[in-house]
């Protein structure tokens, strides 16, 4: 390399991500009603975890503003210095996010880790 040259460019990505396998049988990529069924399932799996992430997010997050109004006593309690209001929505809310969100997360691999299961085992049985 000569003097003054610029150094070689190096591509910086970030760590191998998780990959979930994309189950293909016949009965879905046909749309059978078989297949209909397969995908109907996993869709209301899916759809129950996600009605119950927000339902726990709606039950934690919606209470306070009522717990506030019922107790306003509670406003003036000091928490290091910080109103509890300001503590709980301003900090401790975010750590609840975070944990509701990885959870979700973790579920809906499961649940499409289940439903490729399921397909590779109807696709094992088609085949013997």
């Amino acid at each position: 390399m000569p003097d003054g040259a610029p150094p070689p460019r190096v591509r910086v990505t970030g760590p191998p991500r998780r990959v979930t396998p994309r189950p293909r049988t016949r009965e879905i990529d046909e749309e059978t009603e078989l297949g209909g069924v397969y995908l109907g399932s996993l869709l209301r799996a899916q759809l129950g975890l996600a009605a119950r992430a927000i339902g726990l997010l709606a039950l934690t997050l919606g209470s306070l503003p009522l717990l506030f109004h019922l107790f306003p006593g509670l406003a003036r309690v000091q928490v290091v210095g910080l109103p509890l209001p300001w503590l709980l929505l301003g900090v401790l809310v975010y750590p609840l996010l975070v944990l509701l969100g990885w959870r979700y997360v973790r579920r809906a691999e499961r649940n499409e880790r289940d439903f490729a299961d399921l397909l590779s085992e109807v696709r094992a049985e088609g085949e013997a």
